[in-house]
């Protein structure tokens, strides 16, 4: 069973509610068709009711009884700008939350919150930050989680069978990690328990997708022999996840060649379990992220699908604005997936 099939497997009958930010892209229409057809998901479509069944129409899907729901005329905002008002505790008045919630992503934020959908899909159109902004406003952190992360599945048919699905994390959100201090200066929450954390929430993310995860921290020295750079960060992040995640097989820091090479793994890291079969990767800084997907994307043959975010107290996703149909269609169902 591939990727996919796994993943609609795990969905079936569940009917769960995706919330599409951006209703009126002919993107998503595509994709709603096809999500429509397969019978798994229940879009609902922000936007103007005529223009996004116009577009509907143009892109010859039949939307049927396909919820669209208007920031402008819907019956019950009066509700959501008083949630909003009272999550923001103080922060916005009753007319910026007002204002706030005629933009679609604002607007399926809280369609989440309330429980009018059980996940979100947005970024046609919008910036990440303009995704994220309102979960982290509005949905928040789970319980336990201190910070919002990212990671990447990616997927190929051939090669080693270790490494045909893999996690990559952190490659889109957090630019660096730094020391959080309270306002005494004393470290609240350290840099090395931040990129711990999206260690822990990579494993659990490659999970869903069927990875027994091996957990590489990533760096340009392996088990101390460099200095310098994020070396301390990527070790000392190694030692809190493995105590934040006993059962968790997790080392580090290792370069990549120790990681998925069991010659070179044993070799410069001998009596680790994920030197040299390492399949889910973590990255001290976003520039190796981003790099090293993309490499792997453009160079190694995978398919990558993300950013996913972690850390949210409801599955909320977020699409590159290049996206095509059908990596909307695939992200909505990897986002229904994570609830």
């Amino acid at each position: 069973m591939d990727l996919f099939e796994n993943l609609k497997a795990q969905l079936e009958g569940k009917h769960k509610r995706i919330v599409f930010t951006e209703g009126h892209d002919p993107r998503i229409m595509e994709a709603t068709g096809k999500l429509l057809a397969d019978g798994l998901l229940t879009p609902v479509l922000i936007g103007n009711v005529d223009v996004v069944r116009e577009n509907a129409k143009n892109c010859g899907v039949d939307l049927g009884d396909t919820e669209v729901l208007d920031p402008a005329t819907y019956p019950e905002m009066d509700a959501l700008v008083q949630k909003m008002v009272e999550l923001r505790k103080g922060k916005m008045t009753e007319e910026e939350c007002r204002a706030l919630l005629q933009k679609g992503n604002y607007f399926g934020t809280m369609l989440v919150k309330m429980g009018k959908a059980d996940c979100l899909l947005g970024g046609a159109t919008y910036s990440t930050a303009d995704t994220v902004r309102p979960a982290l406003q509005l949905i928040k952190t789970r319980p336990g989680a201190h910070l919002v992360s990212s990671a990447f599945i990616l997927s190929r048919d051939f090669g080693d069978e270790n490494l045909r699905t893999i996690c990559m994390g952190d490659c889109a959100i957090n630019l660096s990690y730094e020391d959080t201090l309270d306002k005494d200066g004393n470290v609240a929450f350290s840099a090395a328990q931040k990129l711990a954390e999206v260690a822990v929430e990579s494993a659990r993310t490659a999970k869903i997708f069927g990875i027994d995860p091996k957990v590489a921290l990533l760096s340009f020295s392996t088990k101390g022999s460099g200095k310098g750079g994020t070396v301390a960060l990527s070790a000392e992040a190694t030692k809190v996840a493995k105590e934040l995640a006993p059962d968790l097989a997790i080392d580090g820091e290792m370069q990549f060649d120790a990681a998925v090479s069991p010659t070179v793994g044993q070799l410069k890291f001998p009596g680790s379990k994920v030197a040299g079969y390492a399949n889910t990767f973590i990255f001290p800084l976003i520039e190796a992220g981003n790099i090293g997907y993309k490499i792997a994307q453009r160079l190694g043959g995978y398919e990558a699908y993300g950013p996913i975010l972690q850390g949210l107290n409801a599955p909320i996703n977020d699409l590159s604005r290049g996206c095509n149909a059908e990596e909307v269609y695939k992200m909505a169902i990897i986002t229904a997936a994570l609830g």
